[in-house]
């Protein structure tokens, strides 16, 4: 029993730490672009979006850029500030509508709100990036159940993550979209630290009154993590992907992604063509948004690292031999929950459909986003 007390206490202290870290690092990411300089958050002096629809008057999108008041206007020469009709006043809106976070962070650029009434995708998390230039941090919690192998089963892991995105202009951004820390109670794994990958996204084309755009990015992950994890195998992975999103009628949206996940070492892991894909519908005028996804993993290369010919996915790459050629095919559903531009929390529930699983047997997605 004391034995028990004492492992358990271990990976909350572990998972502790982890936490105060990932923190760290995301204060320095803000920091940086702080130091940078840029805009404060935009000021509306009319009902927001959301607080427009929960009063019955319904908006047809977030495309109208913000009414500005005159001395904010007029210190950006009439046009907005770079253009964008954004105010520098520190009294114009805030994280979560507090107003203190301009005068904490500075001069950081805010999220591009003519797409304010998109929500962000669930699954895939390290490799379907929202196409939009975010500043956000997301919280992400994951419960990994692992289908049995030659018969016997493995259990389950529960992954532990923080993202951060930082805006740098109107067109590019700092992505960092993968770290955290692995809690398993799998045979296959023990407990540690994941790999962390980094990155910039860059916006080719964005119309807000069409609500279309597309956006291109690399990033890089970095074998940090612990081995008996199955983290921090190889020589780092570059991933090259193209994102896009679409406002379809009112109320509904399309995402969709696709990239290349090109190992510098291919004997230790899986090269890999992706294809994720997301479809929403607000849930009449409520802030609710129902949602499913699908997720396409095709294996373009085999390893010589894992003795199995078994396909990790998203968060492990295992460098598997025998498997080229084989393809993935996850769907998920879920329900997300956006009361501001600035907040939003949502849960996802995702499982294969093909016939080959990998590592995956099922998965229950949850995030927190806060959003400047």
């Amino acid at each position: 029993m004391e034995a028990s007390q004492k492992g358990f206490k271990d990976k909350v202290t572990r998972m502790l730490v982890n936490r105060f870290l990932v923190s760290g690092c995301i204060a320095s990411l803000l920091g940086l672009a702080t130091a940078n300089g840029g805009w404060e958050n935009s000021a509306d002096t009319g009902e927001s979006y959301f607080e427009s629809v929960s009063s019955g008057v319904e908006l047809a999108s977030c495309t109208t850029t913000p009414s500005c008041v005159d001395d904010c206007d007029q210190s950006c020469n009439g046009s907005g500030c770079e253009g964008f009709g954004l105010c520098q006043k520190n009294r114009c809106g805030g994280l979560l509508g507090l107003g203190v976070l301009p005068n904490i962070i500075g001069s950081i650029k805010p999220s591009e709100h003519e797409f304010c009434d998109f929500v962000s995708p669930m699954t895939n998390p390290v490799y379907f990036e929202d196409p939009r230039q975010l500043t956000e941090a997301r919280a992400i919690f994951i419960n990994h159940k692992i289908p049995a192998l030659l018969g016997a089963p493995l259990g389950s892991i529960q992954v532990y993550a923080m993202q951060a995105r930082v805006r740098l202009s109107q067109n590019l951004s700092l992505i960092a979209t993968k770290d955290g820390f692995i809690d398993s109670n799998s045979t296959l794994l023990q407990d540690g630290w994941g790999d962390i990958s980094a990155g910039l996204k860059y916006s080719l084309y964005r119309n807000s009154q069409t609500g279309r755009l597309l956006s291109a990015g690399a990033r890089f992950e970095v074998p940090t993590g612990s081995r008996q994890a199955l983290q921090g195998n190889g020589d780092g992975v570059l991933d090259l992907f193209l994102t896009g999103g679409m406002r379809i009628g009112n109320g509904a949206h399309v995402l969709s992604a696709t990239g290349f996940v090109l190992p510098m070492d291919s004997q230790a892991e899986n090269q890999i063509f992706y294809w994720s894909n997301h479809v929403d519908k607000r849930i009449g005028g409520s802030n609710f948004y129902a949602f499913s996804e699908l997720n396409w993993y095709n294996y373009m290369k085999s390893g010589s690292n894992f003795p199995l010919p078994v396909e990790g996915g998203d968060l492990i790459n295992l460098g598997a031999p025998g498997i080229a050629g084989n393809n993935i095919v996850t769907n998920a559903y879920g329900l997300k929950y956006k009361p501001t531009r600035n907040l939003e929390a949502g849960v996802a529930w995702e499982f294969p459909l093909t016939e080959r699983r990998g590592i995956l047997d099922n998965r229950l997605t949850a995030d927190l986003i806060l959003r400047y």
